[in-house]
């Protein structure tokens, strides 16, 4: 089982991946620097376990490390236990779920992987707000998406804070990020999935007109300036959410999920 280390000093170069998590050109979780996965606390930890996310250390407070222990019983690696103060000073900041896990990022996936099983996806465009990522990752993992796919201008949905809002729910759905845009788009039209574009302009179709194809994928844009041009003209269809007068949008990751919902609950319908 994880076997507990304690660490007095916050100088000590075993905590090193855990260090500056609040200073943005040093942090460990930078794509560019070391490239790591952090999760935060004993929910996202326990979500990372058999995962190809599995933690090869923690850093936490030893409450957490009795809370983690039977969870940890067949992870061979170190719990550096400190101080609450000890481990704000590593890591730069009191940290109130008193536990972080590091891992190592594995190989990319392509699209194409995650294709052949799937029959409802979220394909996201340029979707740069960590927390809204996060969100959507939850959301799917919550309603029934079987994979997301992100354009190159996507966040790294991989990032501390896109980790903990989705509850380690990222590292559980697959994804990919889509090599070309929006080639990508005709490639999933040629695998059978009707390409939904999600948007509040007109024409478009009431939402739950648009999901009942055998293979749906959803395609959600950045909050703001949602989806271009380009994507809307590359779609099958578009549609809308029906909001009241006066309301001509929902936050994208809102929008996400009553997506999803209409979508399970359609195909809910179906099999009965």
């Amino acid at each position: 089982m994880a076997y507990a280390v304690d660490i007095t000093s916050p100088d000590d170069p075993r905590v090193d991946d855990f260090r500056d998590l609040s200073t943005a050109d040093r942090r460990p979780d930078r794509p560019g620097g070391k490239g790591l996965v952090i999760g935060e606390g004993t929910v996202v930890v326990e979500r990372m376990l058999g995962t190809p996310f599995e933690p090869y250390a923690l850093l936490g407070v030893s409450r957490r490390y009795d809370q983690l222990c039977g969870q940890l019983r067949d992870l061979e690696v170190p719990f550096y236990r400190a101080s609450a103060d000890t481990m704000a000073t590593i890591v730069g900041f009191h940290l109130n779920r008193g536990v972080l896990a590091v891992a190592g990022r594995p190989a990319p996936r392509s699209p194409r992987d995650l294709l052949a099983a799937a029959r409802t996806i979220a394909v996201l465009e340029g979707v740069n707000d960590h927390e809204n990522l996060g969100s959507i990752f939850r959301n799917a993992a919550a309603l029934g998406v079987d994979a997301v796919i992100l354009s190159g201008r996507c966040a790294d949905p991989l990032y501390r804070r896109s980790v903990r809002v989705s509850m380690g729910h990222v590292l559980r759905v697959p994804f990919a990020v889509a090599a070309s845009w929006p080639d990508l788009l005709g490639e999933l039209q040629r695998g059978g999935f009707s390409t939904v574009a999600l948007t509040p302009a007109q024409p478009s179709l009431p939402l739950a007109h648009a999901v009942t194809s055998e293979k749906v994928a959803f395609v959600l844009g950045a909050e703001g300036p949602g989806l271009s041009e380009e994507t809307l003209e590359s779609t099958d269809v578009r549609a809308h959410i029906p909001m009241t007068t006066g309301v001509d949008s929902l936050n994208v990751a809102t929008a996400a999920a009553v997506a999803f919902y209409e979508r399970a609950r359609l195909s809910e319908d179906a099999s009965r």
